[in-house]
C-alpha cells in the first residue's frame, strides 16, 4: 500500500484518465508503465473495449501532474487526441504500476 505523506512533492492524489486516439497496438500501455515507474507512481493501465486506454495513477500531486503532462505530450507513444481526466485523493490501493486486463 502506498504511504500517504505530505512534503516537498505535495499531497498524494489519484489521476483517473481515459486516453483517446491511436493508443492501442502501439506500445502505449508498456510505455505508460515505464514512465509511471520512472516517476515512482503506483496504479494501473488497461485497454478499454471502446479503443481508449484507462489509467489510474497515484503519487505526490506534483509528480502526478508531471505524468499528466507526459500523457498529453508528443513523447507519449501513438497519437493522443484527448485525455478525459479527474484528480481525487489517493486511496493507497496500489503497490506498483501495472497493466491490467
Amino acid at each position: 500500500m502506498a504511504e500517504f505523506r505530505k512534503g516537498d512533492s505535495g499531497e498524494w492524489v489519484r489521476l483517473t484518465a481515459r486516453v483517446d486516439g491511436v493508443v492501442q497496438a502501439v506500445g502505449f500501455r508498456y510505455w505508460t508503465v515505464r514512465k509511471a515507474e520512472e516517476l515512482g507512481l503506483t496504479g494501473t493501465v488497461r485497454n478499454n473495449s471502446d479503443g481508449t486506454v484507462g489509467i489510474a495513477a497515484e503519487g505526490p500531486q506534483s509528480v502526478v501532474l508531471e505524468f499528466r503532462r507526459w500523457l498529453r505530450s508528443p513523447d507519449a507513444p501513438g497519437r493522443v487526441d484527448t485525455v478525459d481526466e479527474s484528480i481525487s485523493r489517493a486511496t493507497g490501493a496500489f503497490s506498483n504500476f501495472r497493466v491490467v486486463y
